[in-house]
């Protein structure tokens, strides 16, 4: 199975990280590889150019055209180098100085040029990926795939249950899986989706049961009902009831459960206090998919589905 480069932070504290930073023949056998390696920045100075710890005391720097894939052709915003200050970065060893003690010269340029080549010439539509979330604006999350390159989950494929902001699914620095959606070798772009991984309607009902009471968000509020969402790719529609807003986390009463309709019929019983989110709930986290339904066999109801095709 390929192997493709690791999101940034996911290398730093590994023990072959570790190793190799810390022994100066390991450096240049990796400057001789061109392995990618992490480190931690430490600072950016008037010229953009990183410091970089490589842990024991031992530094490296990061000229600003080497700092991120465009900054030399004018195509990234030096807003991607200053961001990178007191994160972990990847990199290949470019130069070693003749002074034992002296700082590497890195390149995370490299290392990034290395992971998106890897991406749009071995991955395939359908296949699980790690990420790493970066930020999140109002039409989507931007995830780091490796070594720093950012591609997009548009909101629309974040999850099953709508949601008004990605801010409601994820958090900076949050690691995750995704789908990739499709490629885009000319443009260099790797499109990817997110909810296939939470799950199908019945993979999420399967633990519940008329009868029970459990925990919920409410996700939207009409004239004849409240969307109450049990989990990211799960929601069920309760009764009108006075007071709630859209974010309101609510107990319901779980009513029936139709899966011929794909339906779940609640009722509000009271508003709870706010709580952070819980981890994703993954039924997926590896290999590749081919296809996806959302609705289980014999729904009546049109359902979301996906078709990753070569």
């Amino acid at each position: 199975m390929t192997r493709f480069f690791l999101p940034e932070g996911y290398r730093l504290l590994t023990p072959e990280n570790r190793a190799v930073c810390a022994s100066p023949e390991r450096l240049r056998l990796a400057a001789e590889r061109q392995t990618v390696l992490e480190g931690t920045a430490l600072l950016c100075d008037a010229a953009h150019d990183l410091t970089v710890s490589l842990g024991g005391g031992r530094l490296g720097i990061i000229p600003r055209t080497e700092a991120a894939l465009g900054i030399a052709e004018g195509t990234t915003r030096d807003i991607a180098i200053l961001t990178r200050v007191g994160r972990p970065v990847s990199f290949v060893i470019d130069g070693i100085p003749e002074d034992p003690g002296g700082p590497l010269r890195l390149s995370r340029r490299k290392a990034q040029r290395m992971a998106l080549d890897r991406l749009l010439t071995e991955a395939r539509p359908g296949m699980v990926l790690p990420a790493s979330v970066t930020h999140l604006e109002p039409f989507g999350a931007f995830v780091d795939i490796g070594c720093g390159v950012v591609s997009m989950v548009g909101i629309e494929n974040i999850s099953v249950s709508r949601i008004a902001h990605p801010a409601q699914r994820f958090s900076v620095g949050q690691r995750i899986y995704v789908v990739v959606q499709d490629l885009d070798p000319a443009r260099e772009r790797i499109l990817l989706t997110h909810k296939e991984l939470l799950g199908t309607w019945l993979e999420n009902v399967q633990s519940l049961q008329p009868g029970m009471t459990v925990p919920g968000i409410v996700r939207g509020i009409k004239d004849y009902g409240v969307f109450v969402e049990l989990a990211p790719n799960l929601s069920g529609l309760a009764e009108p009831k006075e007071g709630l807003a859209e974010g309101d986390r609510v107990s319901v009463f779980l009513k029936a459960i139709l899966p011929e309709r794909m339906k779940i019929k609640l009722l509000v019983i009271d508003k709870l206090p706010p709580a952070p989110p819980g981890p994703l709930p993954y039924f997926i986290t590896g290999g590749r998919l081919s296809w996806w339904r959302y609705a289980p066999e014999g729904c009546m109801k049109t359902a979301l589905e996906s078709v990753f095709l070569e």
